[in-house]
């Protein structure tokens, strides 16, 4: 099993995001540069990973493009991703002002059978 969550925020550029998450949750983020995603934050630990993504990307027109075209109000995205459900994780991520839990799915291999 593997837990997505995506939050998403307009009140805070990626750099305020990151260091409110680093405070909160004593990870430290490093800057990565892709030609798909643009400038993103990414942080891991031994229980997953949270990656800081602007919505907005440099299109290849000039344009930008959304990286979640199903959320255009979020100007940053957050997106964790973890071997299992982690509600520490979300209520310290939900306690953070102005950042909107988005989405979340679990997603199970082929050898894992869902509860139920």
């Amino acid at each position: 099993m593997t837990d997505h969550h995506t939050y998403g925020t307009s009140t805070h550029t990626a750099g305020e995001l990151v260091r409110l998450v680093s405070d909160r949750l004593g990870l430290v983020f490093t800057e990565r540069d892709s030609n798909y995603r643009g400038v993103y934050h990414l942080a891991g630990s031994p229980s997953g990973r949270v990656e800081i993504q602007p919505n907005p990307i440099p299109g290849d027109d000039g344009e930008d493009d959304l990286y979640a075209l199903e959320y255009p109000e979020a100007q940053v995205l957050l997106l964790t991703t973890t071997p299992t459900a982690d509600s520490a994780l979300q209520a310290r991520l939900g306690s953070i002002e102005g950042l909107i839990h988005l989405n979340h799915e679990t997603v199970w291999t082929a050898t894992e059978q869902p509860p139920g």
